[in-house]
């Protein structure tokens, strides 16, 4: 048995992020855990201050599989769908036309195909990375074979208004994207956020997007503000609002405590690819889960064509894992007799060779391998508390 562990807090988006380490165990069946490897690894930023350099290729990997991707089933659920034939818009930093993982499937708006801060392109390696071509079991996508479509959402160092965020929205939308990922919470831009998504509905494309900001910003003083009640366009009707958890299924201790969650997906040490490159980052927020629940609607999307937007964000959450907020579960969501889909049949996708691997990542992490029984993730502690999806045959452990 194995434990994986991570710090309970957000890292500060600082100029000068503190490292973290993700450590790997190679642990025999039936053997006791050997001592742990630690590989530092970049934190991925939401923005970068004027005098700040781009982010660049990270020259680390993490060679087992993430701890997100574990707890969601991904590789089971990728059996029923990948995401084939869908687009999924990034409106986030861009997209960076030189990650290795998503090669040849992102097409870009404005310029959008370069991305200084990383933030936009890990999170669409969270939506579509490829797994590695060499077998390796990093990073990668929910649906790597959907297409991104890159929208910049914001300036070259991820600064951001609700003007210029609406306008992605609906850029995206215009484009034909069938799922809408959004980077970014913003505590104004209620009525123009709102226009947006409510156009984007209109062309029955879902918008996903984090219930509230990676971490909160600071005042004059240099005081942690309050969290707001609402942020935007999460808040907007008909939006799938998505907030974060940890590998110990809590949220970190300063992340922004906000009601109103459609679903909960990891969140917290979450390894991912950068700009360049086949290294990894790893980061934090609520954005990072939302990234993932937008893989997931791109596979079911895909896998039942004729349902609408609303219809697939109602399959995503009454399939998820019962908590509150209900959790992610992908496996599910594309199997569950959901009473609004009961008759839709499922298309089936042709096997197609996967493409390239992903970049890296940066919070401490503990990632642990059995080696005849795969990857298994548990808190370092007596139980696990990993919440397991129920159409994976995991049920929560006996207390």
């Amino acid at each position: 048995m194995c434990a994986m562990r991570a710090a309970r807090t957000h890292r500060p988006l600082a100029a000068t992020a503190a490292s973290a380490v993700v450590a790997v165990l190679l642990v025999a069946a039936g053997a006791a855990p050997a001592a742990a490897e630690s590989v530092e690894l970049p934190a991925v930023r939401v923005s970068l201050a004027a005098d700040e350099p781009c982010a660049t290729a990270s020259t680390r990997q993490a060679d087992t599989e993430p701890w997100a991707l574990t707890s969601l089933g991904a590789s089971r659920a990728r059996t029923l769908s990948e995401g084939a034939r869908t687009t999924v818009a990034v409106v986030d930093t861009g997209v960076s036309d030189s990650a290795p993982a998503l090669s040849g499937r992102v097409s870009a708006l404005a310029g959008a195909d370069s991305d200084c801060v990383g933030h936009g392109t890990f999170a669409a390696g969270l939506i579509a990375a490829a797994p590695d071509a060499g077998g390796g079991a990093g990073p990668s996508g929910l649906a790597p074979r959907a297409r991104i479509l890159a929208v910049r959402g914001t300036d070259e160092r991820g600064g951001v208004t609700a003007q210029r965020l609406a306008d992605a929205i609906r850029s995206a939308a215009d484009e034909g994207a069938s799922v809408i990922y959004v980077g970014r919470a913003l505590a104004d831009g209620k009525a123009v956020l709102s226009a947006a998504v409510a156009y984007a509905g209109k062309k029955d494309a879902l918008v996903v997007a984090p219930l509230a900001p990676d971490a909160l910003p600071k005042d004059r003083s240099g005081k942690v503000v309050r969290a707001e009640p609402w942020y935007w366009p999460a808040a907007a009707p008909g939006v799938l609002a998505v907030t974060d958890f940890g590998p110990d299924g809590t949220r970190p201790d300063n992340a922004p405590v906000v009601s109103g969650a459609d679903l909960a997906a990891p969140g917290d040490a979450v390894v991912g690819i950068g700009p360049a490159g086949k290294g990894h980052y790893i980061g934090s927020g609520a954005s990072l889960a939302a990234a993932l629940v937008a893989g997931a609607a791109a596979q079911v999307r895909a896998r039942y064509p004729d349902l609408s937007a609303a219809e697939v964000s109602q399959r995503l959450t009454r399939a998820a894992y019962p908590a509150s907020p209900p959790r992610l579960d992908p496996y599910a969501a594309l199997t569950t007799v959901v009473p609004e889909a009961a008759g839709t049949t499922p298309r089936a996708e042709a096997a197609v060779v996967a493409p390239d691997a992903p970049p890296e990542p940066r919070t401490r992490a503990l990632i642990i391998t059995a080696a005849s029984a795969g990857v298994v993730v548990l808190v370092a502690a007596a139980a696990v508390v990993i919440p397991r999806g129920r159409a994976r045959g995991w049920r929560a452990a006996d207390s």
